[in-house]
């Protein structure tokens, strides 16, 4: 089972809204096939590991490990329950059930009455750790949220900025760390920023820094006043949420919303509605208040620079349990999970 979470993870950043699934199948005490999901709408982990086998006749006495319970349901791709079935594998042991309603349990019935025998829970905690992003979607019907800030040894996250200091970043941090920024970027579906963070520091949100997919960009613009010569109405596809109309331009999509209800779960229902499994809130300080009162997040990632600007903008205030830290040069990173 520990294989196929290593498997597993080779298709991060490729198959949301996807889970990632590792696939291993042992004949005689040996790994006779493994596999992986590769991409979304591609061939699941199931499928791959038993056409790394060229003896069908192997699979007969043979075990299948699977994280996630194989699927029941025709999607993208057949059942993959079906085919355990159709290839006569005795037995399968699986790490966690699946939460989509379509599967959740239908998987491991199908099997169970075929005369496969089941093992169910094996690496349970860390199956649903690998795949967390995909059971918050499921379990709790909105994306996985991921709290970033960049913050001075002395708490600040800016300096008091001027109109004519605006275009820029206040870089708080060094290269190492903004590799690892779009890193994380490109692991992630979406990244939301507001109206202030879009006007004074006019960030791309692209993984540019790193090789991999560039996160759906969403901005706050309420009152449509940003510049379209900014960096994020250029490029990737980016959402503005505002007051004022529903209109597709291009790689732009501007969605209204009643800014006179809760703009957080507003933001949060579309975003499940467009099966976007994990979003990364950027900021500025008003944005990730607004989160973290409302408890609305699952991971707080702050970068800590080795600089004091003795003034500014203070760094959000929370209380998170720390899950990691990291020396990234001169800075450090460190990971909060969100208690409950």
């Amino acid at each position: 089972m520990l294989r196929c979470l290593d498997l597993a993870m080779l298709g991060n950043g490729s198959v949301s809204p996807n889970p990632m699934v590792g696939c291993v199948i042992v004949y005689r005490d040996k790994i006779a096939g493994e596999g992986f999901h590769q991409q979304y709408g591609g061939p699941h982990a199931e499928v791959n590991a038993i056409n790394a086998i060229s003896n069908d006749e192997l699979l007969k006495d043979s075990t299948l490990y699977v994280n996630l319970e194989p699927c029941a349901h025709h999607g993208l791709t057949p059942p993959c329950a079906d085919l355990i079935i159709r290839k006569k594998i005795p037995r399968v042991v699986i790490g966690t059930t699946d939460p989509f309603s379509e599967v959740a349990g239908k998987g491991i019935e199908r099997m169970r009455k075929s005369g496969i025998e089941v093992v169910t829970d094996v690496l349970k905690e860390e199956c649903l750790e690998l795949n967390k992003r995909f059971f918050t979607y499921h379990n709790i019907q909105r994306p996985y949220i991921i709290l970033k800030w960049a913050q001075t040894l002395d708490g600040f996250i800016d300096i008091n900025r001027k109109t004519e200091s605006y275009g820029e970043p206040t870089w708080i941090t060094g290269e190492t760390a903004l590799r690892l920024v779009h890193k994380i970027r490109s692991e992630e579906d979406a990244i939301l920023v507001g109206t202030n963070t879009a006007q004074k520091d006019n960030p791309s949100l692209t993984v540019r820094r790193w090789n991999g997919k560039n996160p759906l960009r969403v901005v706050i613009d309420r009152n449509l006043r940003l510049s379209q010569d900014l960096n994020l109405f250029k490029g990737a596809r980016t959402i503005i949420i505002n007051s004022k109309y529903d209109l597709e331009k291009g790689s732009l999509s501007y969605v209204k919303i009643d800014f006179e209800k809760d703009i957080i779960v507003q933001i949060l229902d579309l975003l499940y509605r467009q099966r976007i499994l994990s979003l990364i809130v950027e900021g500025g300080k008003q944005l990730l208040d607004s989160f973290i009162e409302s408890r609305l997040w699952d991971e707080a990632h702050i970068f800590i620079g080795n600089k004091f600007f003795f003034e500014g903008i203070h760094a959000p205030s929370f209380k998170g349990k720390l899950s990691t830290e990291e020396l990234l040069d001169n800075d450090r990173m460190k990971i909060f999970i969100n208690p409950g």
